[in-house]
């Protein structure tokens, strides 16, 4: 018989692959068992998906210590720059202000900033006096009855003169409300009013405003336009601060209202209030 067919054909599998890779006849295998060998993996079990071996791969984690001392390192890190956006955000409010309100708020800063630079000359001063005063005990008289006497302008029980402002309010709107007016105090407190009184009403630290029927009521006691402030303190910083961009003038004119603000050398707020003795606040030094 004349050997003229095909290399690898009409012979057993094993014969038709290369010499290394066929298997010694003592570990071949009966065809039923090599179908079951290929749909096992090597551990016998069933061959494993390129989808399913990744996943094996990746669950359950086998975390190391440098895996934990990086995720350590990046937490710190994020935490860090949490606390960064958040204290950044906190001053957010000033980024979406006006022109005019930034104006504002740095000339009410300048003025503070000036105001107790005085204060702290002035406190010097009377310390170097009480230093080398002759007769220290009646110098400490003296300065304490000077004290109580600008106590007593701040908290309304003594009558004050002295330079400032007069401003007149009119307003047929109803612009120049309670809201209104407690702004122009504020304002004019910022600025370095010393003495205030509105329409015969002395304005002091607790002093409220609260709308009243077509009115405003200062403390209890009503009153109506026009509304007349009188303002002991430095002319040249109180008119000012009442009329920067955005501020009290600005707005009520743009509300239809008529705001007149002129200086004056001599003002008197005699308008007076009673001492309120506290129910519960006591001084700490007795």
């Amino acid at each position: 018989m004349s050997d003229d067919s095909t290399p690898g054909q009409g012979l057993p599998p094993e014969r038709g692959l290369p010499p290394e890779r066929r298997l010694p006849p003592e570990r071949a295998l009966p065809p039923e068992r090599q179908e079951t060998a290929d749909a096992q993996g090597e551990d016998g079990g069933p061959r494993l998906t390129g989808r399913q071996r990744l996943a094996k791969a990746v669950w359950p984690p086998r975390v190391t210590r440098a895996q934990l001392i990086v995720a350590l390192l990046l937490f710190v890190l994020g935490l860090g720059l949490a606390i960064q956006v958040r204290s950044t955000s906190e001053n957010s409010a000033l980024r979406g202000a006006r022109r005019e309100d930034l104006v504002r708020i740095l000339d009410e800063l300048d003025d503070r900033t000036k105001r107790l630079e005085d204060e702290k000359r002035q406190l010097e001063g009377q310390r170097t006096q009480l230093e080398t005063s002759s007769d220290q005990a009646e110098e400490a008289r003296k300065q304490t009855r000077q004290k109580a006497a600008q106590l007593g302008v701040l908290a309304g029980t003594v009558a004050a003169e002295g330079p400032g402002i007069r401003m007149t309010i009119k307003d047929r709107a109803g612009a120049a409300d309670s809201d209104a007016l407690l702004d122009a105090v504020q304002e004019l407190r910022a600025a370095g009013a010393e003495a205030m009184e509105v329409n015969g009403v002395r304005v002091v630290a607790s002093t409220h405003f609260t709308d009243s029927g077509g009115g405003v009521s200062v403390d209890g006691h009503r009153i109506e336009q026009p509304y007349r402030f009188e303002v002991i303190g430095k002319p040249a910083d109180l008119e000012p601060a009442l009329n920067i961009p955005g501020g009290v003038v600005q707005t009520l004119k743009n509300k239809q209202a008529t705001v007149d603000v002129t200086r004056s050398g001599k003002i008197t707020v005699d308008a007076l209030r009673q001492a309120k003795r506290p129910d519960y606040a006591r001084s700490s030094s007795q």
